[in-house]
């Protein structure tokens, strides 16, 4: 809803909303995007006479607004058919569906397609790393769209994507869910069939090969059926059997690589920060809608290779005392279970403190607690957090976490429930120590369950947000730094003490194959702690993770600094990427020294 609020906003329409409650990034983005966001439901919020009033399928026939859209007799609409009515005309549709990976999915593909130039236009149900926001009004002819097989309204109650107009659709997985919609798997393959028929003779669909069920859905449609799958490392590619076969080459740590073939001809190598197989099979989905966009190869690997993720999805909030903080989205067991393991591949030697809400439609309902009993077992400890909202699901078909961790801790991973995330927060930080990994599974706040870890745990080293900006500048004044330009490809990271106060910064813009570093600054009354090597540490591993070759910056003082502790060693400006040296953010004193760190070469030092 958010997303589509901004998306109609851009596109000149007065857009307004209200809600209950309101959290980052989409409570930014709306303020960003100049959306007025009023918080709590009254008949009040209507009196500003909208044209209509769009309503979330969480909204009863009985809603106050709902009810006060009537007696007005203000026409109601919902988010599907409005984006169908005013935003589908004259553009194609590109629809990602499925039960899982939608998000990140469809992420890639309008990153590819942005990066090939082709501007078109999207709504996501995320927030991708690259592009900063969820929505965006495209000068092109398509419209990328995550497609949910989820209600549309109280007075609809066929799935959202069956209103999306498919002219080319990836299917990623079916299986169960949403369990307080479709009775069984029967009635969630019904409503993805129904979707498959839309795509015209004309068109095309991409499916996953691996999945049986997905497979199934298939015998629906009336286009060309394109399909993928992901091969382990020491497999035949023949043996793939899909029009795109992708087998893993590399698990780097900080990169994963594997190759494709289309068709039976290799396309070569490819490079990704993502992690677990079901990410890679996400990026073969991709790979196949952009060659059927006719994109080149090497553009669409260049594009993988830069991309950087999705909020929330396996996305690293900070790194404090030694201890990693990672979350994700995941609710449903497959979910949970493939993110698990994944992040125990990417953080072998590590303990991993996996914490999770049962606080989804789906995840609170006790249906799924025999999955749940088994997507843990990568985890080293489990931490299940109280039932979100459990009057919401009558008391026989409730999730039971003491039972759950009880079934957990049999299986022989040691696991428990907690009755406040006060509680839960207090465990995790006496049990994480250096090196660990806590993994935060929730589809909502967790009662702020990672901003608690990272306070408790102290100095937190985090990506600075929107708001840290003036901190951030007011430290580089103290040093006559130029303040920050912040971009797409720009990533500020910070020190936040344990009051919330920021207390060092430092800056990293991304082109090409090098990274640039600046702005690395220590409050005046925190120098002398460490703090400076720790946030040069910081971004030069997330430089290997961004996949750059090189770092550079400039220095007037700091020279034996970056030399001698470091690795960084002196070089000609010319040695510099063009694109950077013209970054408002390459800026020094005339004095300064240019710098170089190779990364194919050294690792930072410990």
């Amino acid at each position: 809803m958010g997303a589509l609020a901004g998306l109609l906003r851009r596109a000149g329409h007065d857009v307004r909303g209200s809600d209950l409650a309101l959290y980052p990034p989409m409570s930014t983005q709306l303020s960003d995007a100049g959306v007025p966001v009023l918080l709590g439901y009254s008949a009040d919020n209507l009196d500003w006479g909208p044209d209509r009033v769009v309503v979330g399928n969480i909204c009863g026939a009985d809603h106050v607004e709902v009810q006060a859209a009537k007696a007005r007799q203000i026409p109601l609409d919902s988010f599907p058919s409005l984006l169908a009515e005013l935003l589908l005309p004259g553009r194609r549709a590109l629809v990602v569906a499925g039960t899982h990976g939608k998000t990140t999915t469809t992420s890639i593909c309008a990153w590819i397609l942005r990066y090939a130039g082709r501007d078109p236009s999207f709504l996501i149900g995320g927030v991708p790393l690259n592009f900063g926001v969820g929505s965006h009004l495209g000068a092109g002819d398509a419209i990328v769209l995550e497609g949910d097989e989820y209600d549309t309204a109280f007075f609809d109650k066929g799935s959202k994507f069956l209103h999306y107009q498919p002219q080319r659709a990836i299917l990623t997985s079916v299986e169960y869910d949403h369990a307080d919609i479709f009775a069984d798997l029967a009635a969630v393959q019904a409503a993805f069939r129904r979707f498959v028929a839309l795509i015209p003779a004309s068109g095309d669909l991409i499916v996953h090969a691996g999945d049986p069920r997905a497979m199934e859905v298939t015998d629906a449609a009336a286009c060309q059926v394109h399909t993928y799958r992901l091969l382990p490392e020491d497999a035949d590619p023949a043996a793939g059997a899909a029009t795109y076969v992708g087998r893993l080459l590399d698990r780097r740590g900080h990169r994963t690589d594997f190759e494709v073939w289309e068709r039976g001809a290799p396309l070569g190598a490819f490079s990704t920060s993502q992690i677990g197989e079901h990410n890679v099979a996400n990026l073969l989905a991709a790979i196949a809608l952009a060659r059927l966009e006719g994109l080149d190869v090497e553009l669409i690997r260049d594009a993988i290779r830069r991309f950087r993720g999705v909020v929330r999805r396996q996305e690293l909030l900070g790194l404090a005392a030694g201890v990693r903080v990672i979350t994700d989205f995941a609710h449903h067991p497959t979910a949970v279970r493939v993110t698990v393991t994944a992040i125990r591949r990417r953080y072998r030697d590590n303990a991993l403190h996996v914490c999770f809400e049962p606080r989804s439609a789906s995840s609170r309902r006790a249906v799924f607690q025999e999955g749940y009993a088994e997507s843990f077992q990568a985890a080293s400890r489990v931490y299940i957090g109280p039932l979100f909202a459990p009057e919401k699901v009558p008391e026989a078909d409730r999730l039971d976490p003491a039972a759950l961790a009880r079934t957990i801790s049999a299986a022989g991973v040691e696991a428990a429930a907690y009755d406040s995330v006060d509680a839960l927060t207090d465990a995790v930080l006496a049990a994480a120590g250096p090196g660990d990994v806590v993994l935060i599974l929730t589809s909502g706040a967790f009662g702020g369950l990672g901003e608690r870890l990272l306070r408790g745990f102290g100095d937190a080293v985090v990506f600075a947000r929107e708001s840290d900006l003036p901190a951030v500048h007011r430290i580089c004044d103290a040093y006559s730094l130029p303040r920050i330009h912040p971009d797409d490809q720009t990533e500020v990271v910070v020190i936040r003490d344990p009051d919330g106060q920021i207390a060092g910064c430092v800056g990293l813009q991304v082109s090409g194959d090098q990274a640039l570093l600046f702005n690395l600054a220590v409050a005046p009354e925190r120098r002398g702690e460490g703090l400076g090597w720790m946030l040069a540490d910081t971004v030069i591993r997330r430089a290997r993770v961004l996949d750059a070759r090189a770092i550079v910056l400039l220095t007037s003082g700091a020279a034996d600094f970056f030399g001698s502790k470091l690795g960084f060693v002196s070089t000609a400006l010319s040695a510099v990427d063009p694109v950077l040296r013209r970054s408002p953010n390459f800026l020094a004193a005339d004095d300064a020294i240019c710098m170089i760190y190779d990364l194919t070469s050294r690792r930072p030092r410990r």
